[in-house]
């Protein structure tokens, strides 16, 4: 019998049965099937499409929790004037993830152009996106596709302390109990385009060339 998901659990604290990683597009979802990292497989039907954080959970039928992992995907680190770079970011509507001394957005060759015309330094690298989310914390910024493939020579990247922080948080769910500070939940920032997103800290990152 096939398993299935109809609801999602956010932020979940609930131990889970396994975990699945997912990109910033595989977590925009509606009806999917999805094998985890542990072999279980179900299908994901829920009534609407929703955009998926990491930490949220597929709720299963038998009331199992699957949480949801961001997985490792080709992006690029953009550093410079970050106001003014994140501005011309947010008018082109492409989702952006906003730190103290840099941006994150997913590689494109036409946003590469433009950032660098615009003095930027931009580095490729591998790692999970976790962008901004909307003015209720879970939405979506639909950017304009450009047809364009990710760089093929993308610079190997270092996990960072974000990404051993989202797994660090995963063992400690896997182990049935509530990660510090859960209850405090996610704050986001929802901007127009005049106004400057507020910018938060990050661990350092090293690159390999």
């Amino acid at each position: 019998m096939t398993l299935h998901a109809h609801d999602i659990a956010r932020a979940t604290s609930e131990a889970p049965v396994d975990f699945v990683e997912l990109t910033y597009e595989e977590r925009l979802i509606r009806r999917k099937r999805i094998t985890t990292a542990n072999g279980l497989s179900f299908v994901v039907d829920l009534p609407e499409t929703v955009g998926l954080d990491e930490g949220d959970a597929f709720v299963l039928e038998d009331g199992r929790h699957v949480v949801v992992m961001a997985a490792d995907e080709d992006l690029m680190e953009v550093q410079g004037d970050l106001h003014r770079l994140a501005w011309h970011i947010g008018n082109r509507h492409a989702p952006c993830q906003i730190e103290m001394d840099r941006l994150v957005i997913r590689a494109d060759k036409v946003m590469r152009d433009m950032l660098l015309g615009l003095g930027a330094v931009v580095k490729d690298l591998r790692e999970p996106f976790r962008p901004e989310g909307g003015a209720y914390g879970h939405g979506r910024t639909m950017g304009h596709s450009h047809g364009n493939q990710p760089h093929e020579h993308a610079h190997d990247h270092a996990h960072d302390h974000a990404h051993h922080d989202g797994h660090d948080r995963l063992h400690t769910l896997m182990q049935g109990d509530a990660p510090a500070g859960s209850e405090d939940g996610h704050h986001h920032h929802d901007h127009t385009h005049d106004e400057v997103p507020n910018l938060r800290p990050h661990h350092h990152h090293d690159h390999k060339h």
